[in-house]
């Protein structure tokens, strides 16, 4: 389970055929907790931040987004500015497609922090992350990581940041067993794969260091320039779990990040009363 045994499996994934129902060690009800916690939300009223390649606003999956910047870099200055460039690769754009289908009303930013090779620096995801947590962003998509252990002091204390400033950040674990950040880290919220395709299906993940475990394999994904690919990865199961805190938030606006992270366990497919 942890290394990814699986073969068509990325790395930290939930085998969805041999996933174990979960207890609710409370006496909260579970009947009830998809309504109680979204209900027929649709995301109005969040902001989703898209940290990753860019988005193209002109898909029709995604549609209008609210903002874009891009974190340039020009002799060793780094800087946001404005960004018209769209998406350079495709990655962030899939991200934004299943976060829109989950959430139709929610409001989309994009902070560019990947080149057209869907590489960067380090030094660039700090500082885009940073920015976006400025901003106050109700949800950061994250599904990017560095395994530059340089950078993971920098990385948790922004965690811990927007963690304590009511930001929630979806993280999503790498596609190797690897080491690697910020999705390690308890203050984010962190996401691997399972093999379903109802981007409702969602598992509470019993078994440290990822939280929960969303459709990423296979998948019909929204791409640059109106296409779209099939492609697997935790980097698309992410967004889902994104989407959803967007419809939680939306039905319940100043959630803090603890409360959502319980209420999207209660809510998770195999949760059940321990009575």
């Amino acid at each position: 389970m942890g290394d990814g045994a699986a073969s068509d499996l990325p790395a930290w994934s939930i085998d969805r055929e041999a996933a174990l129902a979960e207890p609710l060690h409370s006496s909260w009800s579970r009947s009830d907790a998809r309504d109680w916690a979204w209900g027929d939300a649709t995301g109005a009223g969040v902001r989703v931040c898209i940290v990753d390649s860019g988005v193209d606003a002109s898909h029709p999956d995604v549609g209008a987004i609210q903002g874009a910047v891009a974190v340039h870099e020009a002799d060793g200055e780094l800087s946001v500015v404005d960004d018209d460039g769209g998406d350079l690769y495709g990655h962030g754009t899939a991200c934004a497609g299943i976060v829109r289908k989950l959430a139709p009303a929610c409001e989309i930013h994009s902070v560019r922090v990947l080149g057209g090779d869907l590489t960067g620096t380090g030094t660039v995801l700090v500082h885009g992350l940073r920015w976006a947590i400025e901003q106050g962003f109700e949800v950061i998509n994250l599904s990017v990581s560095t395994t530059k252990s340089r950078f993971a002091a920098d990385l948790r204390e922004l965690t811990d940041r927007a963690y304590f400033r009511g930001s929630m950040i979806v993280a999503s674990a790498h596609n190797m067993p690897v080491e690697s950040f910020p999705w390690r880290f308890s203050a984010v919220l962190s996401v691997g794969s399972h093999s379903g395709f109802d981007p409702f299906e969602y598992y509470a993940n019993p078994h440290p260091p990822v939280e929960f475990a969303a459709p990423g394999v296979d998948l019909e994904l929204a791409w640059t320039d109106g296409s779209t690919i099939r492609a697997s990865g935790n980097s698309f199961a992410t967004p889902h779990i994104a989407g959803l805190a967007a419809l939680v938030l939306s039905k319940h606006p100043g959630m803090r990040p603890f409360e959502l992270k319980t209420a999207l366990r209660m809510a998770s497919s195999n949760v059940r009363s321990a009575a």
